[in-house]
C-alpha cells in the first residue's frame, strides 16, 4: 500500500525536445515540460480546453528512452512520484519546484510534427 501514497500517472505531450545531460559517472538525466488537456463545457455548453504543464524528471533508462524516442509533440504516459525541492537562484531568492521522477514511460502513437 506504500507505493500508491504517492503515485502518478500522466497522459500528455511533450512541450519541447528533452534536454539531457549524461555525466561523467555514465548517468543519465531527461528533463522535459508535459502538457495535459482537459475538457469540459462551461455555462454557456461550449466546450473549453484546459492544459496543465508538468516538470518531469527522469533517469536512466526512462531518460534513454525519452531521449532515444521523443520529440516535440510526442505523445506520451509517465508513472512515477511527485518530488519537492528548493534551492537558492543567483539573487539570493529561495524558489520552489515540484516535479514528477519518472518510474517507467510508455511511448503512445507518433509524435506531432513542429508547426512552422
Amino acid at each position: 500500500m506504500n507505493s500508491l501514497r504517492n503515485r502518478v500517472t500522466l497522459i500528455g505531450r511533450l512541450g519541447a525536445k528533452a534536454d539531457v545531460k549524461r555525466f561523467d559517472d555514465g548517468k543519465v538525466k531527461a528533463t522535459i515540460n508535459l502538457a495535459t488537456n482537459e475538457f469540459y463545457k462551461n455555462q454557456k455548453g461550449e466546450t473549453v480546453e484546459e492544459t496543465t504543464w508538468h516538470y518531469v524528471v527522469a533517469w536512466g533508462k526512462s531518460a534513454e528512452i525519452i531521449d532515444k524516442y521523443t520529440d516535440k509533440g510526442s505523445e506520451i504516459c509517465i508513472d512515477g512520484k511527485l518530488s519537492n525541492r528548493s534551492y537558492t537562484d543567483k539573487d539570493g531568492a529561495k524558489k520552489y519546484i515540484t516535479e514528477v521522477v519518472v518510474d517507467n514511460v510508455v511511448l503512445l502513437g507518433e509524435k506531432v510534427p513542429a508547426s512552422t
